[in-house]
């Protein structure tokens, strides 16, 4: 009898080794494939400088290669519909930013939804975007702007990076708070705006924290305020919008990670636990920071929320204003 139930024993330990042995692996364990982190815009930018961030950290916790692939065009919506017809198989996310949301206003025949096709991971970060002037305006704060924009509708002028934009968004959520009218200049990139800003062929611009500190530090640029619920630490100076009595308007963006849709909820999770230790991280902390961004981590569910929250808000201000896509 002893010698049977030995037997028996060692059968079903046997059986629970083959049966481990011959469990599913994930896709990364089982065939070394990298996880590609798509970027819809070009390397530099705010969402580019995120992936880059935390792409080499989740590579290292996932035991797997992640690589970067800035995949650029139509305001970011090539890269975002790769992700959409991408495999649910843990292979490929998308980071992005609010954009996203605005491009499902702006471009009517897309032929995905921004907002119902892609699975939320988390919340990576807020960035912040400032109002700036040149010193020839004469413009010392937001107010003085409206007020000028008030006094002489539409020979004030505005840039932005092309129609569509954040920097163009914002500035239109502003204007309609503001009651104020100030023409837009549409470029083709936020390099010759900036240009032109500096020159004083251009009256006002937002633009991200990053973008314009130095030219604030150096006097060429003067920050009229922060389209934000706070002043930033970077420019404690700096009042936000409402402080300077120009419209309660926050203009924060924020960026994100997202996968292909029907990628398993489980899959969903363990990267948001391995998002949200690495977002906690120091290094992480002060290299977003030092770009004018603060690391932000939250559940799939609560990013949802704040995607159709924004799909709805950012609707409004393009129906209100007729903006078209270019």
């Amino acid at each position: 009898m002893k010698t049977l139930f030995r037997t028996v024993l060692a059968a079903v330990a046997l059986a629970g080794v083959q049966a481990f042995a011959q469990a599913p692996q994930s896709p990364a364990a089982s065939t070394g494939v990298p996880l590609k982190l798509i970027v819809p815009f070009t390397a530099g930018t705010g969402i580019d400088i995120v992936a880059r961030t935390v792409g080499p950290r989740l590579s290292q916790r996932l035991g797997r290669p992640v690589v970067v692939e800035n995949r650029t065009g139509a305001s970011g919506n090539i890269g975002t519909e790769a992700v959409v017809r991408a495999p649910a198989d843990g292979n490929t996310l998308l980071v992005s930013v609010n954009t996203l949301v605005m491009n499902r206003s702006l471009y009517t025949h897309l032929p995905f939804d921004p907002v119902k096709d892609l699975v939320p991971v988390s919340l990576t970060s807020w960035g912040q975007l400032i109002l700036v002037t040149p010193p020839s305006t004469g413009f010392h704060t937001a107010r003085d702007l409206v007020a000028a924009a008030r006094s002489r509708p539409g020979r004030l002028n505005y840039a932005s990076p092309g129609v569509g934009t954040p920097h163009h968004m914002s500035m239109e959520l502003f204007k309609q708070t503001a009651g104020v009218f100030l023409t837009h200049i549409p470029y083709r990139g936020t390099s010759q705006a900036v240009t032109d800003l500096l020159g004083g062929q251009v009256d006002a611009m937002f633009l991200p924290i990053h973008v314009a500190l130095p030219h604030v530090k150096s006097g060429k640029l003067v920050a009229l305020g922060i389209g934000s619920e706070r002043r930033h630490p970077l420019l404690p100076d700096v009042p936000t919008l409402a402080e300077a009595k120009a419209g309660n308007v926050n203009v924060d963006m924020w960026y994100g990670i997202f996968a292909p849709p029907g990628t398993p909820a489980d899959q969903v999770a363990k990267l948001n636990r391995e998002l949200k230790d690495i977002l906690a991280t120091p290094e992480v902390r002060t290299s977003f920071q030092t770009q004018g961004m603060d690391p932000a981590w939250s559940s799939p569910e609560e990013f949802r929320r704040l995607v159709v929250r924004d799909a709805d808000r950012w609707a409004g201000v393009v129906n209100t204003a007729h903006i078209k896509a270019e």
